[in-house]
Parts: structure tokens; sequence; C-alpha cells
């Protein structure tokens, strides 16, 4: 029998003092699953009332950021003049492409209270063609929403359990939050070229093999495997065709080209 997992990465932590980020990739282990090459993922925190996540203005090239959120708000603004509250259920998309500045902060809104920070941050490479792409924003408010009697799956990118998101694509690309009851299951499919899944919360396992919390377990290529939960869990599904050519990473910034 082929065994289910090629790879466990463990991710990096870094304390942020009011928050911690866990960054799977990039890693010696790996540099991308499919067109992902950054994945970070955050909380879940409270933060102290009157506090707040202020990033402040930086710039990206040759690269989309994906955000994705759990709980909480942030305010998205970028030298476009896009500005965005993201809430969970919601994606943004920011295609860097030859260049844009940005700057994520949590609303006004919700600093008296404190903020409250759990989600996902991951950048997606741009594919040969289209790393100089004019610069673009979008959110999707609208997403499919797969259900079953104990699991709920929400496809954020790409086409998967049938149904295809409206969100922009570059490259082939699978995203997915998917949410299991106690007992639930749900197949994971078999078409994307590279698939990773990382355990957020709860408890899950991947054709019978436990997933530890925040571990990016990439799953061998070409089989239909079975997610499940016995006490309800919530899993990222990513990924999506393979790149042939190499991509550097920099600080804010990717490139196919050392230059």
């Amino acid at each position: 029998m082929t065994d289910p997992i090629i790879q466990t990465i463990t991710p990096v932590a870094h304390d942020l003092g009011a928050f911690e980020v866990r960054r799977a990739i990039p890693s010696r282990q790996r540099t991308m699953v499919g067109p992902f090459i950054f994945v970070d993922q955050f909380g879940p925190a409270h933060l102290p009332p009157g506090t707040a996540m202020d990033v402040r203005p930086h710039p990206h090239i040759n690269l989309a950021t994906v955000t994705w959120l759990f709980e909480g708000a942030i305010d998205h603004r970028d030298s476009l003049g896009s500005f965005a509250t993201i809430r969970p259920g919601q994606v943004n998309l920011m295609t860097a492409g030859s260049g844009i500045v940005h700057s994520e902060r949590s609303p006004e809104t919700e600093r008296p209270g404190g903020p409250h920070l759990y989600g996902m941050q991951t950048w997606l490479a741009l594919p040969d063609g289209c790393e100089e792409v004019p610069p673009a924003f979008e959110q999707v408010t609208r997403l499919p929403v797969i259900e079953d009697v104990c699991a709920t799956a929400t496809v954020i990118m790409g086409t998967l359990w049938g149904k295809t998101a409206p969100t922009t694509q570059h490259a082939a690309t699978i995203y997915a939050e998917i949410l299991l009851a106690p007992g639930g299951t749900l197949p994971i499919d078999a078409e994307a070229d590279e698939r990773a899944v990382m355990l957020v919360g709860g408890q899950a396992s991947i054709d019978g093999l436990p997933l530890a919390l925040y571990d990016l377990v990439v799953l061998a290529p070409g089989a239909v495997l079975k997610l499940q939960s016995e006490s309800g869990g919530r899993v990222m599904l990513m990924g999506g065709e393979a790149f042939t050519t190499k991509r550097h990473v920099w600080w804010n910034f990717v490139s196919s080209s050392r230059d």
C-alpha cells in the first residue's frame, strides 16, 4: 500500500508578542507546493484591548498574496487605491505582478475590545510569462460551499468536489477550508500535481494517519485520499500545478530570476 504522505513539514514559530505566526514554507525541506511558495498560519489570538495588528506599507513583486480568516477582521489598503475589510468566509487576492505596496491593519472598530486574529496568509508564485502582469486586487465574498452531513468545505480557489471558485488564478491552484464535525469524512481529489493539508484546529487524519496540529503534510500524487475526524477539526487543503522553473524569494519579492 502506498503511503499517502510523502513529506511532513513542521512550521517555524515566530512570536510577535501579542500573537504567534507559524511559517511552513519556504523551508529547508521544501520551497513550494504547487504555486504556494509561502504559507503562514497565525493565531488564534485575542489581542489586549486598545492594541492592534499594524503591518505598515510594504512592497511586493512577482507574486500574489492570499488572505483567509477563521476569526477577526483585517483592513487592506494598497497603492492602487483599493480598500477592503476582510472577514471570515471571504478571500482577499492581491496580485503584485510588476509591483504594489500595501498595508494590513486591525479595523478601528475592533481595537477597543481587542482584535481577534486567526487565519492564513499565503503567497502564490506567478507562472512564467505572468510575473510582470499589472498589479490588481480583488475581494471575493461569495464562494462555493460543499455541505455534507458531517463535513463542510469552502472552495477558496480552483475547482474541488465539482465546484469552482470565481477567484482569479494565474496558475492552476486548489485552496479550500474544510470543517469536519465529529465522525466527518471528505475525499481529497487526486487531480492536482501537488497537494498538501494543514490541520489548524481540532483533530483529523488522512487515510487513517493522524495529522499533527499546524504541520504542513504533503500528500502523494495521483490518489484519492480520505480526510476524516473523530472529534471534529479544521483543515486547509492547498496545491496545484507543479512549477518546472525555480523561484527565488528575497524579503517580499519572488522571481524566476536572481536579478
